[in-house]
């Protein structure tokens, strides 16, 4: 299939948004949107209960790695297996039995009643939440106009500051106050609630599913590897998530071991940093479809540098200090993702985005694993109780930076 030749899933696009007019357009985005915070927010509440948890049952940081980690390592082989088959079903119909499952499997890790089963009902919810979040990003890129894709995807994005500046800092409220189980109650209501949303507003999408039934798994399979351009935008992704996720998910337990903040300010942390970030990361989508893809993902990336050095070298400061750090961190490290998922997404041939994405994904999520139990092995104890060796761990993160951007320049847009 060819650029110049629109797929009947891309003509089916055009009347979609020609009947639903912006409305329809910002409804849609609102949807899937809904769908990511849940998903983005059942991801990032193990990091900031990270303190609480490895208190509660006396675990090790490569055990609280490995809890972390079992989330992305069954996203990544599900999202890998489901690329073999996801284009021949109605994408609708894929989002919603995905996102069911994954709603089961955030009350399972409510009722945790030890760490092994915790640990079993994240990888549970891996499974499920990640190739959802991989189909919404299919359903985007059949909907949404190559033209509108920077906006729209910075609408998207803003699922993470709001999971920050909302989930994150209720999420911890009802943790003091009613255990740790409260927050992955909350995600599940919430999960109800976005999964009768998307049953009713999500359009059907199946003019791809021809064309997909008529190839075997394993030759859509190959028909994603095949595609040089479609291998720049894995090893892009992958070498972006892993410098990300090498700094992330120690950052709470960093803060309260080492910085010697309270457990109770980490919400002051997620809260004005998610804040900040609902704002930029809609002004960097905007920038990025009005000055290009590629040269907003190099100006943020650059800038995010910073930001890594000061999180991972920060000593015992006041509370503003860790704030404004807090700020610049999630405003340029997670901004950078808003233009490198509109490089990603139009990197697809538009025949097989769906098993593209749901590759992107298992990537996503499989660099996003090695990477935390890579820094669960970096990273000591100090005597005092304070982590050490975080700061080989930034200087990781910053040569994945320098490294994105090389890639970047490589890859191609597709139709």
């Amino acid at each position: 299939m060819t650029a110049s030749a629109p797929s009947s899933a891309a003509q089916g696009a055009g009347r979609w948004a020609d009947g639903g007019g912006e409305m329809g357009e910002l409804i849609l985005l609102v949807i899937l949107a809904g769908v990511q915070f849940t998903h983005i927010l059942d991801f990032m509440i193990v990091m900031p209960l990270g303190p609480q948890l490895m208190r509660l049952w006396q675990i090790r940081p490569y055990e609280f790695a490995l809890l972390f980690s079992a989330y992305t390592f069954t996203a990544a082989a599900a999202a890998l297996l489901c690329s073999l088959y996801i284009d021949r079903f109605d994408r609708r119909k894929a989002l919603l039995a995905l996102y069911g499952g994954f709603a089961l499997s955030t009350l399972l890790c409510a009722l945790a009643p030890s760490y092994g089963w915790l640990l079993t009902a994240r990888a549970a919810a891996g499974a499920f939440g990640g190739v959802a979040g991989a189909a919404v990003y299919s359903i985007l890129g059949d909907l949404i106009p190559e033209t509108r894709r920077g906006r729209a995807m910075g609408v998207l994005m803003t699922a993470f500051p709001v999971s920050a500046v909302v989930g994150v800092p209720l999420g911890l409220f009802l943790a003091n106050h009613f255990g740790w189980r409260a927050p992955f109650v909350l995600v599940f209501a919430l999960s109800l609630l976005v999964l009768f949303g998307a049953s009713r507003l999500v359009p059907p999408l199946h003019a791809h599913v021809e064309k997909a039934r008529l190839r075997n798994a394993w030759q859509l399979l190959q028909s994603v590897f095949a595609d040089a351009n479609h291998r720049q935008a894995l090893a892009f992704m992958a070498v972006l998530v892993f410098g990300g996720f090498s700094v992330i998910p120690f950052i709470a337990p960093y803060m309260v071991s080492t910085v010697r903040l309270r457990e109770s300010d980490l919400t002051y942390l997620y809260f004005f940093g998610g804040l900040a970030t609902v704002f930029t990361s809609r002004l960097i989508g905007r920038l990025t479809d009005r000055h290009g893809k590629r040269k907003m993902f190099t100006i943020v990336a650059l800038v995010s540098i910073v930001p890594l050095l000061i999180t991972t070298n920060l000593r015992p400061v006041p509370v503003w200090i860790a704030i404004a750090a807090s700020v610049l961190f999630m405003v340029f490290v997670s901004g950078r993702f808003v233009p490198a998922m509109a490089i990603v997404t139009a990197a697809a041939q538009p025949g097989v985005r769906g098993g593209f994405m749901s590759v992107s994904s298992a990537v996503q999520q499989l660099a996003s694993a090695l990477a935390s139990l890579a820094s669960g092995v970096i990273i000591g104890r100090g005597a005092d109780g304070s982590m050490t060796r975080y700061w080989l761990v930034g200087l990781i993160s910053i040569a994945c930076v320098l490294l994105c951007i090389r890639l970047a320049r490589r890859i191609e847009t597709r139709g």
